[in-house]
């Protein structure tokens, strides 16, 4: 879904940039003892999304703003950027209190330098890049804006032409100004030789006594500089403050994410009913049925139809397979060609080889079953004694009858047979038969004199 720098052929190659990414603010109104920006839309984190589109757009470095014994944040940034320098915000004193927080990234020698909101998710390295692109032409600052549909409570963009004179928080704007429905999104760049000289001279000469990154444009204007601006969707620039907001967010990326994949020649018979990772990958002539959940790491070849009401995380299913109807296909599936997961089964760290069914009603965890092979009905593999899991080993070509309990570690050979009802406890030899099954008993007319003995009753 995001493009790499290299899809962005037109920015020179020794053009430095820094993304400054703001994520010390509290988040209280998440009512959550998760930091906000660890809130995930599409199965990612807030903050990993900014820096995928930082990275995405070519950024050379990051570093990231955190609070006060933020930690957690901090993980997570380096986990996924290992690279990225993070600073404190020891004190809450302003978006330009928090990137001035970075003045040892500011005092080197970059070429742009962004100032971007961790819980904004959804601006996209495209329009980073066109942020970019304009200071290349001359621009010394760019700020990214919008047209609101409800411009309440934003900071307003005050413009001549096309250059960017002021930005008018709300509070402070005049009538005329109030009606302005052009808005602020947060982002900004910079020139990089003039970024730290104007963040410095920001003052909090307002009623809060804050550092306002906003306060940026006005001195850039007074000074002679040159501000401009770029438009981008209102959805796109949507900021999360509570789980209301955070909803709306995951809305506009699933949409995005439909769209995306409905023109990459995936068939959807319901698109809003199927719900997608920020890393699911569909090859084409993919059909998905309504009510389909994609988590994390779930990997789809061609010619696939997953079936209604299914649930795949961790997965990989090869080309021509069929999924579902209500199957759960759990971390560790590796699905093959052509082979069946049918109505009501569940897998987990289980290779189901080319051809092979596993039709209904059964858990396959930590197995192999090999190509063609047959797993009944009411199947399970008995993988875990409490302490630890083991491996259940089953052939090519292998018939398991329904309602069978195989328990690991266990080997069902080459194309053996399991009779059905059957508790297979050591290994099956290939083309053997295998019965574990107690031997049926009957015991005429006791059915008719145990209900007769029981009706008085």
């Amino acid at each position: 879904m995001t493009k790499s720098a290299s899809d962005f052929t037109h920015m020179p190659v020794q053009t430095r940039r820094l993304a400054i990414i703001l994520a010390a603010g509290e988040g209280t109104r998440m009512r959550s003892a998760k930091p906000k920006v660890l809130h995930e839309i599409g199965n990612m984190p807030m903050i990993l999304h900014v820096i995928s589109t930082a990275e995405a757009s070519g950024c050379d470095d990051l570093a990231v703003i955190v609070g006060p014994g933020r930690e957690d944040v901090a993980r997570i940034v380096r986990t996924h950027a290992p690279k990225a320098e993070i600073y404190v915000q020891a004190e809450r004193r302003g978006t330009a209190h928090a990137a001035l927080a970075a003045r040892d990234s500011l005092c080197r020698s970059y070429d742009q330098v962004f100032v971007s909101f961790a819980d904004t998710p959804l601006v996209t390295p495209a329009t980073l890049h066109k942020m970019s692109l304009m200071l290349q032409d001359g621009a010394d600052l760019v700020v990214l804006g919008f047209e609101a549909r409800d411009p309440t409570g934003y900071g307003r963009l005050l413009v001549q032409g096309d250059h960017l004179t002021a930005i008018r928080e709300q509070r402070d704007a005049s009538e005329a100004e109030s009606a302005i429905r052009f808005c602020n999104a947060g982002w900004m760049g910079f020139k990089g030789a003039i970024a730290l000289d104007i963040l410095n001279r920001i003052e909090n000469n307002n009623a809060q006594k804050e550092f306002y990154l906003t306060d940026a444009v006005e001195l850039a204007h007074r000074a002679g500089l040159r501000a401009r601006y770029v438009l981008a969707d209102e959805d796109e620039v949507m900021g999360v403050n509570d789980r209301v907001q955070l909803a709306a967010a995951e809305k506009a990326f699933q949409h995005k994410m439909r769209r995306h994949w409905l023109r990459a020649g995936v068939t959807m018979i319901a698109p809003e009913t199927v719900f997608f990772s920020f890393d699911t990958e569909l090859a084409a002539d993919v059909t998905l049925e309504p009510n389909i959940f994609f988590g994390k790491n779930v990997k789809i070849a061609e010619h696939v139809t997953i079936h209604a009401n299914s649930h795949l995380e961790g997965a990989h299913v090869a080309a021509g397979a069929h999924i579902g109807p209500f199957a759960r296909l759990r971390p560790g599936s590796d699905i093959g060609r052509d082979a069946k997961i049918g109505n009501f089964v569940e897998t987990k760290s289980a290779v189901i080889a080319m051809g092979a069914k596993v039709s209904h009603l059964s858990y396959i965890g930590d197995a192999q079953i090999g190509a063609h092979a047959n797993i009944g009905a009411g199947t399970i593999t008995c993988n875990y004694d409490g302490f630890s899991k083991f491996k259940t080993l089953v052939g090519a070509n292998a018939f398991i009858g329904s309602n069978s309990s195989l328990v690991a570690p266990v080997t069902i050979g080459e194309g053996a047979y399991v009779g059905s009802g059957s508790v297979i406890t050591g290994a099956v030899p290939a083309h053997a038969l295998a019965l574990a099954r107690a031997r049926q008993i009957e015991k005429p007319d006791w059915a008719k004199a145990f209900r007769n003995k029981q009706t008085p009753k």
